[in-house]
């Protein structure tokens, strides 16, 4: 029982890991990145639909992304929804297939999103952290329940104590490699 809860725990810490990395990758840096436009929904017949599933999106050179639609008809309301997307980028519609040049980010503009990044970052080791509490809780509750030893709860606490942390340390190198790719010009 002891063990599943662990399993269990460290099982969430590494979504709470892979969630943060997810968001992080939507913050933009210098170079492109198609990641940008995760969060670019397109209304399509009534849905709000990813446009990673309207259309292909392509990163030829460090500077550019390129979107074909599937569907020719989606190709002004694709424009349409990424200048409303609040990324900051201007979308080139030519024929079918629409390109985002990156203007190069200013230092204010980088300075803004690496504390942007550290905030995402610190919003995933506070998921961190309370995947531990209600972990340690649980063990308390068995603990006070006679269902485990003082000993046996004391070992799982150091376990999660270490396993916490480790993941704590992967969402903080995760920043750091972000932080430099923002503020790298």
């Amino acid at each position: 029982m002891l063990k599943a809860l662990i399993e269990e725990m460290v099982h969430k810490m590494a979504k709470s890991v892979e969630a943060t990395e997810r968001e992080l990758r939507t913050i933009r840096s210098n170079r492109a990145d198609a990641s940008l436009l995760e969060h670019v929904r397109i209304d399509y017949f009534g849905t709000k639909t990813p446009l990673q599933h309207l259309a292909s999106l392509t990163v030829p050179d460090p500077k550019t992304i390129v979107i074909v639609p599937y569907d020719r008809s989606l190709a002004q309301d694709i424009e349409k929804a990424i200048s409303t997307a609040g990324l900051g980028v201007m979308p080139n519609r030519d024929g079918n297939t629409i390109r985002i040049n990156l203007p190069p980010l200013t230092e204010e503009r980088r300075k803004e999103f690496s504390k942007m990044v550290s905030r995402k970052g610190e919003e995933g080791k506070v998921a961190v952290r309370n995947i531990r509490r209600e972990t340690k809780e649980k063990i308390e509750a068995l603990e006070k329940d006679d269902q485990l030893s003082e000993d046996d709860a004391h070992r799982a606490q150091q376990e999660i104590l270490k396993k916490t942390e480790e993941h704590v340390e992967k969402i903080e190198e995760i920043v750091k490699n972000k932080q430099q790719e923002v503020l790298t010009i």
